[in-house]
């Protein structure tokens, strides 16, 4: 597995090409590929120039990506761009202080389907949080798979305090 930083620009197409192989796959194939592609592309420029911006990216035995992560320290103050105001509304902004300000926030997570039932989500989660106190990330609530498996490895879902969105928090503590 290889940790990246700002140099996982070096990899974008690729990176990008992973990314819409899962997230176009089920339970996703409603999104638009070329959409999806060109959204996570553009949002992966932005991200990587973040404080603290992680990556790290595991390659199957003929070198194609298996499954990566990407994350970054949440500052503050809050955002409320993207999913994030559903977040504040979801948990209110004392949680989010509390839990989700400083804490390392698990921005992408996707495995490819011939990697998918051999532990690398887990490994993935578990380098990008090893050494950190706090960490969160959302869930799509439709992505019944994926909230069974951050359940089970132990992550909560703090106290809704406001009204359903279609997101899940989840945190380490």
């Amino acid at each position: 597995m290889r940790t990246y930083g700002r140099d996982i620009l070096d990899i974008a197409d690729e990176l990008t090409t992973a990314y819409v192989e899962v997230f176009t796959g089920p339970p996703f194939e409603h999104r638009d590929r070329a959409q999806t592609g060109a959204a996570f592309r553009t949002r992966l420029e932005t991200d990587a120039a973040r404080d603290g911006f992680q990556a790290w990216v595991e390659r199957s035995d003929d070198g194609q990506i298996a499954g990566f992560l990407t994350g970054w320290t949440t500052p503050a103050p809050f955002r409320t761009d993207r999913a994030y105001g559903s977040v504040l509304d979801r948990i209110g902004p004392e949680q989010v202080e509390e839990l989700l300000i400083g804490a390392f926030e698990v921005d992408e997570l996707g495995v490819l389907p011939p990697a998918r039932g051999t532990g690398l989500a887990r490994r993935l989660l578990e380098t990008a949080t090893r050494d950190r106190s706090r960490a969160w990330l959302l869930a799509w609530n439709q992505n019944h798979d994926a909230l069974a498996f951050y359940r089970h490895l132990g992550w909560h879902e703090p106290e809704v305090r406001g009204p359903e969105h279609d997101i899940v928090v989840f945190t380490t503590t």
